[in-house]
């Protein structure tokens, strides 16, 4: 009896386990497993090579630096400096809450531009300097293309499109714990996404201003290519933030950039979906299933597709400065970003989302 209770426990089981690797697995099917991989050619222009080697480059950088960390104190010699400069990361640098390490040498390096024509940018808004700015940034992807060429360099001109206005992208905190890739990206003006790090940002006077991606992870399960489902009803933190430093709200939105990854099938109802949600309710953040193209080929891989991103930044919603605004005042401001979102996606939808399935959805 209890050998055959055990082998019906071990079918059961056995079902379960394929059933999860069907679940996971066939998204996958066209990209994965298929047979056939459409390699590159040998022969490609020279700047269509260095256009990809920055793009990968760009892509593991956040491997690359705390794993070259690694392999330095591999290296006896180096441990004096190498534990001088954790301590001075973890406990002594106050730079990724006051943004006082961009570079502008940093920000105009050659490899931005070759990075950029991937993700071309384009501006319509005119942003005097005599106000500080709070950039809402959608959507809410795995990693924000559009964001770091337009705020975080100067590949497409940010600085001359809006002199006297200097941009800080905002990242995760933790982010800047990790050796040597934090310094890169401090350079490139990105600093924490806390509140302190904002208003001391913005508190430094007219011209300063944060890129914040408002839609959050949970946005960014939404992500797939020809959607604009966008997490905002419920996001006024980035409105009394702007309201309490009385700066203008700017609606950012980037067409193409949910197509430049294929992502696995993960509808409400999926299981996969309710296993994402539930650890972003353990641990604060989540993982997107995503796949692309490879270095060497244009089907399989964890690089984006060669698809044009488009930036446009609309027109800036002032706001009049108070210490506590109501829930109504910060209501009130938020219709008005919603319907400048929808006029930019009205705007330019025909011009630049041609291959979109559905409208732009303001989903929560």
């Amino acid at each position: 009896m209890s050998l055959r209770l055990l082998s019906n426990a071990s079918r059961t089981l056995s079902a379960a386990l394929k059933e999860m690797l069907s679940i996971l697995t066939t998204p996958l099917v066209p990209a994965v497993l298929q047979i056939n991989v459409n390699f590159v050619p040998t022969r490609i222009p020279r700047k269509r090579r260095l256009q990809m080697l920055a793009v990968a480059l760009c892509s593991a950088s956040m491997i690359i630096a705390p794993a070259l960390f690694v392999f330095l104190c591999s290296y006896p010699p180096l441990w004096p400096p190498l534990f001088a400069y954790q301590f001075w990361i973890t406990f002594v640098d106050k730079s990724p809450e006051n943004g006082r390490r961009s570079s502008q040498w940093c920000r105009s390096l050659k490899i931005w531009t070759y990075f950029a024509d991937y993700y071309p940018a384009s501006y319509e808004a005119h942003l005097p300097p005599d106000r500080p700015y709070v950039f809402g940034y959608h959507p809410h992807v795995r990693s924000h293309r559009g964001a770091v060429v337009t705020f975080a360099t100067e590949a497409t001109g940010f600085s001359a499109a809006f002199p006297g206005i200097k941009p800080h992208l905002l990242t995760l905190k933790g982010t800047f714990k990790m050796p040597f890739y934090r310094d890169i990206i401090l350079a490139m003006g990105a600093c924490s996404v806390s509140r302190e790090s904002c208003s001391n940002i913005l508190k430094a006077g007219p011209g300063s201003a944060v890129t914040i991606a408002v839609g959050g992870a949970i946005e960014s399960l939404s992500a797939h290519p020809g959607t604009a489902d966008l997490t905002l009803r419920r996001r006024l933190g980035f409105i009394k933030l702007a309201i309490q430093n009385g700066a203008d709200l700017v609606p950012v939105f980037s067409f193409g950039e949910n197509d430049i990854f294929e992502q696995m099938r993960n509808d409400p109802d999926t299981t996969l979906f309710k296993l994402q949600r539930k650890f972003k309710s353990t641990f604060g953040f989540t993982f997107p299933l995503f796949y692309g193209r490879g270095f060497l080929n244009y089907n399989l891989g964890v690089m984006p597709y060669r698809r044009q991103i488009v930036t446009v930044i609309g027109r800036p919603i002032h706001v009049t400065q108070m210490e506590n605004p109501s829930l109504e005042e910060m209501t009130t401001v938020q219709e008005q970003y919603i319907g400048e979102l929808e006029r930019i996606w009205h705007t330019y939808k025909d011009r630049f989302a041609k291959t979109r399935i559905r409208e732009l959805r303001i989903i929560d």
